[in-house]
């Protein structure tokens, strides 16, 4: 494996190999025509004490660098738990950015001073505990990419603030299965050039089966790093990239 981007972090000489099968049916190495995949990892929807702690010991562990776009309103909690988990992952080398503040509408459906708010508001938190309040994900109501997604008001303020604008490729839905989401995943990995995984570090998520899917990736040697390609970043540093369109504002 190979780990690169920004912030990216050396692996360890020594790192677990991969535990067992991925899951039934095919081989995931015989599922698609890559060989050599490149995979961005992101969790959405964070911090979750107790279980985001649990995913950076896993990456640590591995090696992997990742992007965590979480919801603003958790990093304003009196206990300041999910607050010092935003810093611990600045800490290590990941990417921390903002997935909207309260994570209920999707830009697309709000009036403009909301979308305003959620984006204010969550840039302001993120800054404060030296995450990027630049790099945003927008809330897609699982996985949607269509015209909910983005307001015309919430795109020009991206344009016009300097935000970069990260989408995904593959949502194994690890929400809703919670051990077999790694075939899913992988099966995703195996069919495209570069993947961006959206997997969620919640209560009910990906933490479980997250060491034995980055062995897994290992085992095939995926490139893993942070940087995203343009065909899932519409946005980036607030200049249109190619994919522009699926934001479904042009």
């Amino acid at each position: 494996m190979r780990a690169r981007g920004a912030g990216a972090r050396r692996k360890p000489a020594a790192a677990p190999p991969g535990s067992g099968p991925a899951g039934r049916g095919r081989s995931v190495d015989r599922v698609g025509t890559v060989t050599t995949p490149t995979v961005s990892l992101s969790f959405d929807n964070g911090p979750t004490p107790g279980v985001t702690d649990r995913v950076l010991d896993v990456l640590a562990r591995r090696g992997v660098p990742a992007t965590f776009f979480v919801i603003g309103h958790k990093l304003v909690e009196p206990s300041g738990r999910a607050a010092a988990l935003v810093e611990r992952a600045v800490a290590e080398g990941h990417r921390v950015g903002g997935h909207t503040w309260s994570h209920t509408v999707p830009f697309g459906l709000l009036p403009d001073r909301a979308v305003d708010r959620e984006l204010d508001d969550t840039r302001a938190a993120i800054e404060r505990l030296g995450g990027d309040g630049l790099l945003f994900r927008p809330f897609g109501e699982g996985g949607a990419i269509d015209g909910r997604l983005m307001s015309p008001h919430g795109a020009r303020r991206l344009r016009a603030g300097g935000y970069t604008c990260v989408l995904w490729t593959s949502v194994p839905g690890d929400w809703r299965d919670p051990t077999g989401w790694p075939q899913a995943a992988l099966a995703d990995v195996a069919g495209r050039d570069w993947s961006v995984l959206a997997l969620h570090d919640l209560p009910v998520g990906a933490v479980d089966r997250l060491d034995e899917f980055l062995g897994r990736l290992q085992d095939l040697g995926a490139d893993l790093r942070l940087d995203t390609p343009d065909e899932c970043t519409p946005v980036r540093a607030g200049v249109p990239t190619s994919s522009y369109h699926l934001l479904g504002v042009c």
